[in-house]
């Protein structure tokens, strides 16, 4: 696809939110990804005050996220073949009612780890089967000219939910404990799912194929499509290993707060919402170029950010250097996640668009809940600090193999002739 211009600034985004479509789904994703940072912050609190344990801490988060190993791929396939619309209702009901039960078993004092364990292992499957339904409707909601500005409002509305979630869910955890956090998950995915019948799609939008084959051979397909796609196989492996090392540390941040800075939950709110304004800022600012030009160049850039300030989070004991490198690396994560689910939605074939989102909600959630799952195991054998910056190392090595890739890419995902990277 050729560059789509150069729009005055904000005039992408404000025409994005111009249509009715658009303001109904991303008011109702915010709403929905607030409740989601209340319910992360929460539950990631209630499992170091359980155990106490960094390890502990990073198998909950492996079970929330792990189950997209499993589920994604299949997710994909049948949000390509059945109503999007439906399957997101269906499964938004499915987290809201885990949650709520969550929430009453932490409101009364009867949970332990192993019921934790359970409950974000559901959570996490309902997730995996959200992702790729929500986030096919995309394109459905706006003109194809404001789709690279509706997949960075989208991002953007993660980062300000990201922000604010972790702002509301912070005191509310210190003076009454998590279970509020939870339930106020439970209402929020209860709204957003009693906006999803005012959307108004074409029919042709809501369902990427007729469903005709076994289910089993879609999901084959899709990752065929994608391996062998000369731009979506390199960029999702790159977004594959950048997730692994980078991202992990969210995941686990209770021993780091304590651990490495000695501080609390206010601790806590303070570093995820730091990463959410971190995210917020580079979000506006890249969904500001309306273009689609040079977004594979950025993406890979994205990922040496990701490493220097990952280096910079742990290297020394200094909260407020902390929080500033906690923004950087949020900022780097948004422009990174960005800039690939655009391409992604850019330069995949419509009927295969579920399948590849779905490639992209696994990244998101597996490779991240491993890197929480290594970081917190060697955090018992070499402390944090030490293996946080081998991943940052890694990470640097990662970008270096995007780069001599980079030409490629953006011949295929961008539709622009590939240059000698000498050029």
């Amino acid at each position: 696809m050729a560059a789509l211009g150069s729009p005055p600034r904000f005039a992408a985004l404000t025409r994005a939110l111009s249509h009715r479509n658009s303001q109904i789904f991303f008011a109702s994703s915010l709403l929905a990804w607030i409740g989601l940072w209340l319910h992360r912050i929460a539950v990631i609190w209630l499992a170091w005050e359980i155990t106490g344990s960094a390890s502990w801490v990073g198998l909950v988060a492996f079970c929330d996220l792990i189950p997209a190993a499993v589920v994604s791929p299949l997710a994909g396939a049948i949000a390509d073949r059945v109503d999007r619309v439906k399957l997101t209702m269906l499964t938004q009901i499915g987290i809201a009612t885990q949650a709520a039960a969550l929430g009453a078993l932490a409101w009364t004092g009867n949970l332990g780890i192993v019921a934790l364990l359970v409950f974000e292992l559901v959570n996490g499957t309902a997730h995996s089967f959200a992702q790729p339904s929500r986030q096919t409707l995309v394109p459905a909601i706006v003109p194809p000219a404001d789709l690279p500005a509706a997949v960075a409002l989208n991002s953007l509305c993660f980062n300000v939910a990201r922000f604010v979630g972790p702002a509301i869910a912070g005191p509310l955890i210190a003076f009454y404990g998590p279970a509020p956090a939870i339930f106020l998950n439970t209402l929020a995915y209860v709204v957003a799912t009693l906006t999803m019948p005012l959307l108004v799609l074409a029919q042709a939008e809501r369902r990427g194929h007729s469903g005709r084959g076994s289910l089993l051979g879609d999901v084959v397909a899709g990752l065929r499509y994608a391996a062998r796609h000369p731009g979506l196989g390199p960029i999702l492996a790159l977004a594959a290993a950048i997730s692994l090392l980078a991202r992990g540390v969210q995941e686990i941040l209770p021993p780091y707060v304590e651990r490495l800075f000695g501080r609390g939950v206010e601790g806590l709110a303070v570093l995820t919402g730091a990463f959410g304004v971190g995210a917020l800022i580079a979000g506006v600012l890249l969904a500001t170029r309306g273009r689609l030009a040079g977004t594979t160049r950025l993406s890979n850039y994205a990922i040496a950010g990701q490493g220097m300030a990952l280096a910079g989070f742990v290297a020394t004991g200094w909260f407020p250097f902390a929080v500033l490198c906690a923004g950087l690396l949020g900022a780097a994560s948004s422009v990174h996640g960005i800039a690939v689910q655009t391409l992604a939605q850019s330069a995949s074939d419509p009927a295969m668009r579920g399948r590849i989102l779905s490639l992209w909600g696994l990244i998101v959630r597996v490779f991240p809940a491993l890197g929480a799952l290594l970081l917190g195991l060697l955090a018992e054998a070499f402390g944090l600090r030490w293996p946080t910056i081998a991943a940052a190392l890694l990470a640097l090595v990662v970008f270096a193999w995007g780069m001599a890739r980079q030409p490629r890419m953006a011949a295929a995902l961008e539709g622009t002739p590939a240059q000698d990277p000498k050029g």
